[in-house]
C-alpha cells in the first residue's frame, strides 16, 4: 500500500477534545489518512461565547491546512453548529466548500445526510451536554424536520452538593450504558449520541449486540465518518464494523 496515495480527510477539532482523532482513525481504518487542525484556546470564555468564537474563526482555522491537498474535511464540533439553524449551518458548509475547493461538512450536516439516507424521520438523543445546550440541540433537529422522541442526559459525574456535572470529555462507557438502561428507549427510534467529544464506540458496539429492534445507532463521529467515506472513498474492508453496518443500512 502506498500510504501517501490514500484519500486525505481533514478534521477540525476543539482544542481539549481527546476523542475525535482516535475515533475517526478507528472508524475509517487504514484506507484513509486523517489530518487535524484545532480551534484556538479561549481562556476564561463561557461555553456559549467559546462556541460562537469557533463559528466565527472556522474559515481561518480550516485555512490552517495551508496548501495541503485534502479530499474532504469535517468540522468535528456539533455544539457550535447547534447555535446555527440548519439552513445557516448548511450555508456555512457550502461557503467553506467553495472557498476550500473540496467538500466540507459539519458533524451536524453529516448527521442530517445520514438520516436522509436511512429514511429516518425520528431520533432519540443521548446527550452529554448541559441542559440548555441539549435543548438547543433538540431545537436544531426539530427545525431540520426530525421528531425527537426522547432525550437521555448523560452527566460526567456528581458535584459535591449532589448536582450533575456535565463534561462530554469525561463521560465513561459504563455511565452511558447505565443511563440508557435506566431511562429506557422508545421502540424503534434511531439513537443519536450527540457530541464529538464523548467517547461512544464501546457503548455503541455493546448496544448493537444487545438491541433486538434493529434501530440505527450512531454518533456525531460515526455519522461524520460515514459522510467522509462517501466524500473521499477509501478501503471499505478496513473500516470499523459499525461503519460497515451503517453502509448496509443506508444502501
Amino acid at each position: 500500500m502506498d500510504l501517501f496515495s490514500l484519500p486525505r480527510l481533514g478534521v477540525v477539532v476543539p482544542p481539549e477534545n481527546p476523542t475525535a482523532e482516535p475515533e475517526f482513525n478507528r472508524l475509517v481504518g487504514a484506507g484513509t489518512n486523517v489530518y487535524t487542525v484545532r480551534f484556538p484556546v479561549t481562556p476564561g470564555a463561557e461555553l456559549r461565547d467559546m462556541l460562537e468564537t469557533y463559528n466565527r474563526v472556522l474559515p481561518d482555522v480550516l485555512g490552517d491546512f495551508g496548501s495541503m491537498r485534502l479530499d474532504a474535511a469535517v468540522v468535528a464540533c456539533s455544539a457550535s453548529h447547534y447555535l446555527l439553524d440548519p439552513d445557516g449551518d448548511r450555508a456555512l458548509c457550502d461557503e467553506l466548500s467553495e472557498s476550500a475547493g473540496y467538500p466540507v461538512a459539519s458533524s451536524t450536516q453529516a448527521i442530517l445526510a445520514l438520516c436522509e439516507a436511512l429514511g429516518a424521520t425520528r431520533l432519540t438523543l443521548v446527550s452529554p451536554y448541559r441542559p440548555w445546550l441539549t435543548d438547543t440541540s433538540r431545537g436544531f433537529w426539530e427545525r431540520a424536520g426530525l421528531t425527537v422522541d426522547d432525550v437521555v442526559l448523560v452527566p460526567a459525574q456528581w458535584t459535591p452538593d449532589g448536582g450533575e456535572h456535565y463534561d462530554p470529555y469525561r463521560v465513561t462507557t459504563p455511565e452511558i450504558l447505565r443511563r440508557i438502561r435506566e431511562h429506557g428507549l422508545p421502540d424503534g427510534s434511531p439513537l443519536l449520541f450527540t457530541g464529538t467529544g464523548m467517547g461512544t464506540l464501546a457503548a455503541l458496539s455493546e448496544l448493537a449486540r444487545g438491541d433486538g429492534t434493529g434501530r440505527p445507532l450512531f454518533s456525531s463521529n460515526l455519522a461524520s465518518a460515514w459522510w467522509a467515506r462517501r466524500a473521499v472513498g477509501g478501503d471499505t474492508a478496513s473500516a470499523h464494523p459499525l461503519l460497515r453496518h451503517l453502509d448496509e443500512l443506508a444502501a
